[in-house]
């Protein structure tokens, strides 16, 4: 039995019947229909490709032959309640310690990073026996009761701050309030998080945990400054709390150095329990914890099972180590290196051209990377029509899909799949470029090699997609 096609108006017509009006779709005034994928690129109901710079989830490239035909084998043989006895499992758990510093060694399989998030939550509360929570401003980390309740970007739109969450400074050093001319920036936001756990001890409570997104993404695509975690996670542990890396959406490999960007900060630092989901299963929902023998023994100690009825089942564990292989045959964390420092130099000679880029963002050596459009340089005043616009703009006149970020929506951001490649990042630019200068025909390429893949292009887009 084949599904039913609908015209795109159809389809709208009857989303907005049938499906909830807060669930927004990208572009809600004129919504894309996709009805395939491949690689990095999105095609719709009348054959039209989009260049897609934002699905992170499609860590490997969407529909990438080896993942479905991964999971179609293992659906095929198997896929059942997670309380049997199972191969794929521990050899799945196996291959992520191996990424990991010696010291996270128990995982918990789940099924997004949002209960990946509240049951890093359950941990920490289990293993310090006190409830008190740090975050940082702009924090999102998934839309469970308990996480909202963590995440300032949601909490200050609803009921507000709970009485123990506590929100220090995001360490913005572009916009916040120590910024690139400090002289020591890490130390004087990590400063700021001590002051914090100084105020909740004189209210005679305790932490629990300071919760952090390793790169903060919906606080603007944001650079923690080096040596910030390091000093945060002194602090927290000495307060007897524990530190949680939200690595769901920046983690396996995508800032390109290192395969979890916590790691960005040194090898002596190492968090107490790293949270993942997004780009495990290229696509299929799966997602989990990773945290110390001394934190699982405190979980299991309280004499309440856990299970999770579909977490590190068969079928999703299959997925799982299907895209870490193609991670490693494909290259795709050295892709993210090559491919993002040629995005952060195009970007960075764009910036030297359009006063309205204030800041380009750039995750380490990797594809987390974004632009802050400013209206004016020495104010650093958000411009958030023009970004909004831009991404109008990218997507209707040259099928470019990107979105924004950041507590003003004035951060325009890519964290594409990371099959992401060198001739993809030329196009944006180029096309970002015509767009700012205001000019409505394609402008003379930015640099002489641009001028030379371009002519390229075509013909190389044309082969990856047969």
């Amino acid at each position: 039995m084949s599904l039913e096609k609908f015209r795109k108006e159809e389809t709208l017509a009857k989303r907005k019947k049938w499906i909830g009006h807060s669930c927004r779709l990208f572009y809600s005034d004129d919504p894309v229909k996709i009805v395939r994928a491949r690689g990095q690129y999105l095609f719709d109901e009348n054959g039209s490709r989009y260049l897609d710079c934002i699905s992170n989830v499609h860590h490997v490239g969407h529909c990438h032959p080896s993942i479905t035909q991964a999971a179609a084998s293992q659906m095929e043989l198997l896929n059942t309640n997670t309380r049997f006895l199972h191969d794929n499992i521990v050899l799945y758990a196996d291959r992520l310690a191996a990424t990991l510093p010696e010291k996270l060694c128990v995982f918990y399989f789940v099924n997004s990073g949002s209960e990946a998030n509240d049951l890093a939550l359950r941990l920490a509360h289990g293993y310090t026996q006190h409830e008190d929570v740090i975050v940082l401003d702009h924090a999102y980390h998934g839309h469970l009761t308990s996480l909202i309740d963590i995440s300032p970007y949601k909490f200050r739109k609803l009921a507000g701050q709970k009485e123990w969450v506590h929100v220090a400074p995001l360490p913005d050093v572009y916009r916040g309030m120590f910024r690139e001319n400090h002289p020591d920036p890490a130390q004087a936001y990590a400063d700021t998080v001590k002051e914090v756990i100084e105020e909740v001890h004189r209210k005679g409570r305790k932490i629990s945990a300071f919760f952090a997104e390793s790169l903060p993404s919906v606080g603007g695509q944001i650079i923690l400054p080096q040596g910030y975690s390091t000093k945060v996670a002194e602090y927290v542990r000495s307060a007897g709390g524990v530190y949680v890396a939200d690595e769901v959406q920046t983690g396996f490999g995508r800032v390109g150095s290192h395969f979890w960007a916590f790691q960005m900060h040194g090898e002596d630092f190492c968090p107490d329990i790293v949270t993942m989901g997004k780009p495990m299963g290229n696509g299929h929902p799966v997602a989990c914890v990773a945290t110390t023998a001394e934190i699982a023994a405190a979980f299991t100690a309280n004499g309440v099972e856990y299970f999770n009825t579909f977490g590190g089942n068969p079928v999703s564990c299959a997925i799982g180590l299907a895209v870490l292989d193609v991670m490693e045959k494909e290259d795709l964390r050295g892709n993210a290196m090559r491919v993002g420092a040629h995005l952060k130099g195009l970007l960075r000679k764009l910036q030297t051209q359009h006063q309205i880029i204030g800041d380009v963002r750039y995750g380490g050596a990797g594809l987390f990377v974004g632009i802050e459009l400013v209206t004016d340089r020495e104010q650093r005043t958000p411009a958030t029509e023009a970004a909004s616009r831009l991404v109008r703009r990218l997507k209707e006149e040259d099928r470019i899909c990107v979105s924004t970020d950041g507590p003003w929506e004035s951060v325009v951001k890519f964290k594409p799949p990371m099959c992401f490649s060198m001739e993809d990042a030329e196009l944006v630019v180029q096309c970002i470029d015509r767009i700012l200068t205001g000019q409505l025909h394609r402008k003379k390429p930015l640099t002489q090699e641009i001028n030379n893949t371009i002519r390229l292009s075509d013909t190389f887009l044309k082969d990856k997609n047969q």
